[in-house]
């Protein structure tokens, strides 16, 4: 008896399917490891951390590089993941010709409650092994920051992130790459 393997899908036949429309407009997809994956529906809590979380980056960045919300980003040639928020390096084109490579991102934000578990270890592998280096989950669950650097890997070849630390929702935290940039955790966190 022979088991079934499941399709592995590259960037480019998974860019293919949009544009024979196999997926609606309105399909919340992102391709992992070379698997479509369902992205979860967003609650009440989620939309108003990422609401907020955006308003105050917004203010805090400015000019000085791009955020970009639930837009793809290029991982290998099977990955195109499409975080909560993600901060980028400024371009001329403001991405227009590709979009961002782990080389343009400087920090990754993933809102997570529903989905906490595959954050923390599928999406956390899959940055770290990308080489970026700042990767952050609103724990939602928690209610706290994690705040993950330092990608490496493990003697067993699975990768992870040597540094995580935890800010609680009263807390203040530097943005990487601009530390003179503080994100006010209290006007983030619901509730």
């Amino acid at each position: 008896m022979s088991l079934a393997t499941a399709k592995r899908f590259t960037i480019a036949e998974y860019h293919r399917l949009i544009e024979l429309g196999f997926f609606r407009e309105d399909d919340r997809v992102e391709l992992i490891r070379g698997e479509i994956v369902q992205m979860a529906a967003k609650g009440t809590s989620h939309s108003v951390c990422s609401t907020r979380l955006y308003r105050e980056l917004f203010k805090l960045v400015a000019e000085k590089a791009i955020i970009r919300g639930q837009e793809p980003i290029i991982i290998a040639d099977d990955s195109e993941p499409e975080p909560d928020l993600v901060i980028v390096q400024n371009r001329p084109d403001d991405y227009l010709e590709a979009h961002p490579s782990p080389s343009d991102v400087l920090l990754v934000i993933e809102i997570s409650n529903s989905t906490l578990k595959y954050d923390q270890d599928v999406k956390l592998s899959l940055y770290a092994e990308a080489g970026i280096y700042d990767y952050w989950i609103f724990n939602l669950v928690d209610n706290y920051l994690e705040c993950y650097g330092e990608p490496y890997q493990h003697l067993q070849g699975k990768f992870g992130y040597r540094r995580k630390v935890i800010y609680l929702p009263n807390e203040s935290v530097h943005l990487p790459y601009f530390p003179d940039l503080v994100l006010d955790l209290s006007k983030v966190f619901p509730g």
